[in-house]
């Protein structure tokens, strides 16, 4: 069955293997999953489960080894990486634990880089708007070394929504912060994602993150526990 058609992110049988010195790995098992635009999807399970390689599958950051993936009508399993490369740049944010901040540059320049990099115009006068709305409107020169871990994470997201993705990766985007500071940034996130009406794909471990989105599915061992939970009201 063929799911892309009506959906903006969708796979088809997906699996992903690796081979060790012993044995193969089965990382995901026919996984069968479709997400609709403006969707908010979590994805929760136990460490190993296969959480992580299956985001970096749907945002095109590693191929399957069968099956297929479609973004945005993009049929990401038949992509190199340059083509894949160019999909993501025109199609996706992504928000991660580590952060993932450029050290030499500052929260501005943090923010403007995607922006430059897609050729936007504009891009400063964006990025100086969506650091005023994360509020760090005060802290635009800073370098993130000078930031605490909030904020630097408040930095993440002003970058992830400067070129208004039509999907938003976020893995384990509270993982590095303490419980007040974690919902903070939560609620910045979500806040910014209805405003742009962005379709959110969310790996986390908490439970109450996940509870705040439409939809959760459940892995487990590399498996997609069907059916796909619908959690909160769509509004």
């Amino acid at each position: 069955m063929n799911l892309e058609s009506n959906s903006i992110l969708s796979v088809n049988e997906l699996n992903k293997s690796v081979t060790t010195e012993s044995h193969i790995l089965d990382l995901l098992k026919n996984i069968n999953l479709a997400v609709n635009e403006g969707d908010t999807l979590a994805i929760v399970g136990a460490s190993g489960s296969g959480k992580t390689t299956l985001l970096s599958i749907l945002a095109g950051l590693d191929l399957p080894s069968s099956g297929e993936v479609y973004l945005k009508g993009h049929p990401l399993h038949k992509l190199d990486e340059e083509q894949r490369s160019a999909v993501r740049a025109s199609h996706v944010g992504f928000i991660f634990q580590q952060f993932l901040l450029v050290n030499s540059l500052t929260a501005l320049e943090n923010v403007m880089l995607p922006a430059e990099l897609a050729g936007m115009k504009n891009a400063k006068e964006q990025a100086v708007t969506l650091l005023e709305q994360v509020e760090l409107g005060s802290r635009l020169d800073h370098f993130p070394s000078q930031l605490s871990g909030g904020e630097q994470q408040r930095v993440a997201i002003a970058r992830a929504f400067i070129t208004k993705p039509d999907v938003l990766f976020a893995d384990e985007p509270t993982g590095n912060l303490d419980s007040k500071t974690g919902q903070h940034i939560t609620q910045l996130l979500f806040n910014m994602n209805k405003q742009q009406g962005t379709t959110l794909v969310m790996v986390t471990h908490d439970e109450k993150l996940a509870a705040l989105c439409q939809r959760k599915v459940v892995m487990d061992a590399g498996k997609l526990l069907v059916p796909a939970t619908p959690i909160a009201s769509a509004g």
